[in-house]
């Protein structure tokens, strides 16, 4: 898979296991439903990729490579540094600027908190 680019939502779904597939539906939901409609969707390195003006967030199951993690699915904001987490419920790992959680089953997954730090991302995408 690490040389196989990944042209569509459905080749990516095929391709994950399946708790790895619900838990990156789920989050897709979440987002779409939440970020407002110039925002746009695209795959980017096989994996679903959020932006408006600038990214905003990216789904990142362990099946794909290069994402760094060992399972689960990753849920990155590319400006993590710069959102006001007040719930501290973001991880900042190695990378300065984007922070995530990784959700290892759906239940693991607080729409609540994903819904506040879109929302404070789409503020700040906005500034741009």
């Amino acid at each position: 898979m690490a040389t196989e680019k990944i042209k569509s939502l459905v080749q990516l779904y095929a391709l994950l296991p399946e708790n790895e597939k619900i838990i990156v539906d789920v989050l897709r939901h979440i987002v779409i439903d939440t970020l407002p409609g110039y925002c746009k969707e695209k795959l980017s390195f096989n994996v679903p990729y959020f932006y408006g003006k600038k990214g905003i967030c990216i789904i990142w199951p362990a099946t794909v490579p290069r994402g760094g993690i060992k399972e689960g699915v990753l849920f990155g904001f590319w400006y993590g540094n710069k959102l006001n987490d007040v719930d501290n419920y973001l991880t900042q790992g190695t990378n300065k600027q984007i922070f995530y959680k990784i959700y290892k089953a759906p239940e693991e997954i607080n729409q609540r908190k994903i819904v506040r730090l879109l929302q404070e991302a789409i503020k700040l995408d906005k500034q741009w």
